[in-house]
């Protein structure tokens, strides 16, 4: 854990009143937690264990390493038997309705277990607690329960469970917005070598298809300095990469005072010592400026590859999905990103079967796909969503018809991704290792600056290390390659 916030806790004096201002109030439950925690694993004559399941995008996984760190601080240890852990924390999404689904069929599991195991404390936090329905029906169906909080204020997990390990009532804590962003608590990181940092929250969009503003809340800009002073501590944790993180980073400072562009924030990230890359996740077409382009271009530590969401090549359909472009400047901005930077790669987002979707609409989607030569694209069939405005529209599109096209568009991408990603064969690239490969533990696997994977032969020793390879075969979305000596 970083020294100074250790030291921060190891400071907190429980006999004196509970800060009022954070993250001295957060220090303050760590350590009264701490205690707790110590009392019971001293009684049970084990450690207590903790299992953080989350499901969603790349900024749950995040708010999980912070869950996590939280109850590493106070005395938990990390487990993957949601079973026997004394403490069980699901972090949801609820961008399809099946991952609400999901959640409660887990939780019904969760009910059995719990009766065997009365100590056991069961957390739910993340989007789907922003919908006022789901806390509802976990207040009434699902009494279990102990702790439900939501987007806002994740950083409250051990003033929660301290409430909870005190009082005997469902503690439940919602909020509806903030203007509080506090980032100076413990974290366990996936990957000592990488790491994710919010650099926003929130989204102004409203895409009709999408249930995150109105879960996520409006958007939000982390001061400059807060997010360079993370990453330097990052940095001298032995992080070699960083993943900005916004629901549309590139509108990024438009919050902020000084209105500080996303461009001007990722030159100033790179002069950070010790940093060897950065990447973002995820940039909005509407908003993606020449500026933006030319800071990838002029400095080698932004990753080259940018994803760029297309979500249908109709302009009709934009249209309805309030994407606020067309297919026409969407193709202009991929032109000029390739003019720019040549060895760009670029990967996208796809939905098959929008309410109305036409066979034209398709058909324009195809087009795109060829004509912008994507590395990869992650498809996705359109589900509706309730209490998004496209849940209501007419024209849903028959379940045969969406199948069909969705294999197309498929076949589509794999055919012009694996000709286009082939230009790399018979090079030597740096590869930043990250695993042990799945399928042969004698080989190792990583990626390259343009998030294309490489397995190559190595061991454990390599990862966390950025090592040149030489491309032997392209398989695809993937590489087969050689270490250089």
């Amino acid at each position: 854990m970083d020294t100074t916030i250790e030291n921060m806790i190891n400071s907190i004096d429980l006999s004196a009143p509970v800060p009022e201002y954070e993250p001295m109030r957060q220090y303050y439950y760590l350590k009264a937690c701490r205690k707790i925690v110590k009392e019971k694993s001293e009684a049970l004559n084990r450690p207590l264990t903790a299992v953080v399941s989350t499901f969603g995008c790349q900024m749950n996984a995040r708010d999980s390493e912070k869950l996590l760190g939280i109850l590493k601080d106070i005395g938990y240890q990390e487990s993957d038997d949601e079973e026997n852990a004394d403490f069980v924390i699901y972090n949801t999404c609820t961008v399809r309705e099946n991952a609400n689904l999901r959640v409660y069929g887990r939780l019904g599991q969760l009910k059995k277990v719990k009766r065997a195991n009365g100590e056991m404390i069961i957390a739910m936090c993340g989007c789907m607690m922003q919908e006022p329905e789901v806390v509802e029906k976990i207040k009434t169906s699902y009494k279990f329960v102990d702790i439900v909080f939501g987007t806002f204020n994740i950083f409250k997990l051990a003033e929660l469970m301290y409430m909870c390990f005190t009082g005997d009532e469902q503690v439940i804590d919602i909020w509806d917005s903030t203007k509080e962003v506090v980032e100076e608590l413990p974290t366990s990181r996936k990957y000592p070598f990488k790491s994710g940092v919010n650099i926003m929250f929130g989204c102004n969009n409203f895409c009709t298809y999408c249930i995150v503003p109105y879960v996520r809340g409006r958007e939000k800009s982390r001061e400059p300095k807060e997010i360079i002073r993370e990453i330097e501590r990052l940095v001298s944790d032995g992080v070699k990469e960083v993943m900005l993180l916004g629901q549309n980073v590139n509108s990024y400072g438009k919050t902020l005072d000084d209105n500080v562009t996303f461009a001007e924030l990722l030159r100033e990230i790179a002069k950070i010592d010790g940093l060897e890359r950065i990447r973002f996740m995820t940039p909005h077409p509407k908003d993606l400026s020449d500026e933006l382009i030319e800071a990838i271009r002029d400095n080698s530590k932004i990753c080259n590859h940018i994803h760029l969401p297309l979500q249908s090549g109709s302009s009709r359909l934009l249209k309805l999905m309030n994407r606020q472009y067309t297919k026409e400047h969407y193709l202009e901005l991929v032109d000029k990103i390739r003019n720019t930077i040549p060895d760009i790669s670029i990967t996208t987002d796809i939905i098959v079967g929008f309410p109305g979707e036409t066979e034209e609409d398709f058909e324009d989607t195809l087009d795109v796909v060829r004509k912008a030569k994507y590395d990869s694209a992650y498809t996705f069939i359109y589900s509706k969503r309730t209490g998004t405005p496209a849940a209501k529209m007419d024209g849903q599109v028959s379940e045969d018809i969406v199948k069909d096209r969705f294999n197309r568009l498929l076949a589509t991408v794999s055919e012009v991704s694996h000709e286009h990603i082939k230009r790399y064969e018979g090079m030597d690239m740096d590869v930043l290792v990250e695993d042990i490969d799945d399928h042969d533990n004698t080989f190792v696997t990583g990626r390259m600056t343009n998030n294309i994977l490489v397995h190559f032969k190595g061991d454990k020793e390599l990862i966390g290390s950025i090592v040149n390879v030489h491309l032997d075969e392209c398989k695809g979305f993937y590489y087969m390659g050689t270490k250089n000596d």
